[in-house]
């Protein structure tokens, strides 16, 4: 991630922003300023140079897929009411509400204009994808807050929902680098499962730290997920295995109570190593898609390994 991030991070930092009006356009800086992982446009720009094209010439649809990345959690963080991002006031909260919501709107069309901005003759398969991409992640935060409401919940209908709403936006990042570099469709399509692979692990990864990590390296107090009975792999599949009585048992409980109850019934279940062993599972799915792919840079195959490997240790 490091031979990508600070680039990533320089061009951020030089996106030129019309001087106003200022209310509109600060909040965008911002958010996009809180820092984050760059994984995606980290990705997009692996991908690229891995058939032999350089990262500057991918620059606007990483910064696109950062952006649109971005405007997806400033709107999330509303419709969660969200508190802190990245150990920083949220946008809704520094400004509100209706200067998030404007603010994210004109993130989303930056996005599309920063993805278009090529002379590529893959212009428009990129914007294609961009945009496919986007519904689905789109159905995704419906379908995470159907579950809210909903009792039972089946863990393929979590995982597609978890595919949709985080796993594809990885994906169309692996493929765009590829179809910027003209890879070929077969390789393009291994890199967009590839991504969306690691997606999966990505995401489950953040369900088990929630219940099982250091809040001091996670970012943010541990058990918010149990506090707020959020549907979440664990919880879907401790309720199978119990017969949905775990959720009615720690409905009773609150606070630490709650979070010790429901840690331990986990581990009771062995959901903590049943969640250990799909991430690898889905880390070497995606690991293995690199495998199907043709007249990669070999350096590039070990950065994109050692990137989905990532997910399996990662602690924050």
């Amino acid at each position: 991630m490091k031979v990508y991030s600070s680039t990533i991070n320089d061009w951020i930092n030089n996106i030129h922003y019309p001087s106003r009006p200022i209310g509109l356009y600060e909040p965008i800086k911002y958010m996009l300023g809180g820092g984050g992982k760059r994984v995606r446009p980290t990705l997009l720009c692996a991908s690229a140079e891995a058939f032999g094209l350089d990262c500057e010439r991918v620059k606007n649809q990483a910064l696109a897929i950062e952006m649109f990345h971005n405007f997806t959690l400033l709107h999330d963080d509303v419709m969660d009411n969200a508190d802190i991002r990245h150990g920083v006031p949220t946008v809704h909260r520094k400004w509100n509400v209706p200067t998030a919501i404007l603010s994210g709107d004109t993130m989303l069309t930056m996005a599309v204009q920063l993805a278009a901005d090529t002379d590529a003759d893959c212009k428009g398969a990129v914007l294609d994808m961009f945009n496919k991409t986007s519904i689905e992640i789109y159905e995704g935060q419906q379908y995470d807050m159907n579950f809210e409401s909903e009792t039972k919940v089946s863990l393929e209908e979590y995982m597609e929902m978890i595919r949709l709403k985080t796993a594809v936006l990885l994906g169309a990042a692996s493929a765009i680098g590829g179809m910027m570099a003209n890879a070929g469709e077969e390789n393009v399509g291994s890199l967009y499962k590839y991504g969306e692979q690691m997606g999966l692990a990505f995401q489950l990864r953040d369900d088990y730290l929630d219940t099982f990590g250091d809040a001091s390296k996670f970012g943010k107090a541990i058990g918010g997920d149990i506090l707020n009975d959020k549907k979440t792999w664990l919880q879907i599949r401790a309720n199978e295995l119990s017969h949905y009585t775990l959720l009615n048992e720690a409905r009773q409980l609150s606070g630490n109570d709650k979070i010790a109850f429901v840690t331990g019934r986990y581990r009771e279940l062995n959901v903590d190593k049943e969640c250990l062993d799909l991430i690898s599972t889905y880390t070497n799915n995606a690991i293995g898609y690199l495998d199907r792919i043709t007249g990669m840079k070999p350096e590039f195959r070990e950065f994109l390994t050692n990137v989905a490997s990532g997910a399996i240790d990662r602690q924050s």
